[in-house]
């Protein structure tokens, strides 16, 4: 059992940047598959980004790549995302997500951080 916190959410006028972190607890994610999704009000459910404990070739949504990128520190069992450039449309609520070895969806999700982004 593996429990993530967000933060680093907030309101940013269109252009900005902000950099979400996600602190672990109960396990360490060293072993684990991490990544981000978005949840925006009347819009599928979207993953922004992924990467593997191998740290190799981590992916990102079309919409982001080129902006967004997905970090981790397991010496301080974190993950962050880094975004810049940041459009109205990537206004939703972040998730940190999990899921461990042989998985193929989503195990564990925080709580979530707002992002708006203003024109």
């Amino acid at each position: 059992q593996v429990q993530l916190v967000e933060s680093g959410g907030g309101s940013v006028q269109a252009g900005g940047s902000l950099r979400l972190s996600c602190a672990a607890s109960g396990d360490t994610i060293s072993e684990y598959t991490m990544g981000w999704v978005r949840q925006a009000p009347g819009k599928e459910r979207e993953q922004v980004a992924r990467i593997s404990s191998l740290f190799i070739s981590p992916s990102y949504a079309d919409s982001v790549k080129g902006r967004f990128t997905i970090s981790r520190d397991n010496t301080k069992n974190a993950l962050y995302l880094h975004m810049n450039s940041l459009k109205p449309e990537d206004t939703a609520m972040y998730y940190c997500t999990a899921r461990g070895l042989g998985r193929s969806l989503w195990d564990y999700w925080g709580q979530g951080t707002q992002v708006t982004v203003s024109s």
